[in-house]
């Protein structure tokens, strides 16, 4: 299917980061624990990418009717603070244009520039949000800092009330059609 002829496909939750990067593998660490956990409605994909930018631009590209982002991200407030994010997309297409947008990059995946390669690609997101957590380390290192650990149950509670209300949204022959 060419880029102008994708389709949504339903929701997609993004655990992006680096494990090795202490409280960076925090995307990684919530998407372990929704794919463990109760399951998610039909239409819905939890996919961990870590630190696999070009896939998650390529499974972008194929189409959804909401992208979640969940990752570290430096906002100021105490370490394990909980945020959620509802960046303009239309700002994200620089390194720039990401730290306007509310969301800064702590590792090497690069955000924007998996969005900037979306673009090039002809594809394009039209709701994404984003749960971030504040990090308290993002040196080299393996496991998450105690704040960090301590704030996984909530942020796993926000991805799945987000997903609930995204849902939500979607009307009623879309939510019939991922069934």
């Amino acid at each position: 299917m060419s880029p102008a002829m994708s389709t949504a496909n339903g929701i997609l939750v993004a655990g992006i980061g680096n494990i090795f990067h202490s409280d960076d593998g925090f995307g990684s660490e919530v998407a372990r624990l929704l794919l463990a956990g109760p399951p998610v409605p039909e239409g819905v994909r939890i996919v961990d990418y870590g630190i696999r930018g070009v896939h998650l631009a390529y499974d972008l590209l194929d189409g959804c009717d909401a992208a979640i982002l969940v990752d570290a991200t430096s906002q100021g407030g105490d370490p394990g603070t909980i945020y959620v994010i509802e960046p303009d997309v239309d700002a994200i297409e620089t390194e720039n244009g990401l730290a306007e947008a509310g969301i800064v990059d702590a590792h090497g995946m690069d955000p924007a520039s998996v969005l900037a390669l979306l673009r090039s690609l002809g594809g394009s997101v039209d709701r994404l949000l984003v749960v971030g957590c504040e990090p308290a380390d993002v040196e080299d290192g393996m496991g998450l800092s105690e704040p960090v650990a301590g704030a996984l149950e909530e942020a796993c509670r926000v991805v799945r009330d987000l997903i609930d209300q995204e849902m939500s949204r979607l009307p009623k022959t879309r939510k019939e059609t991922l069934a």
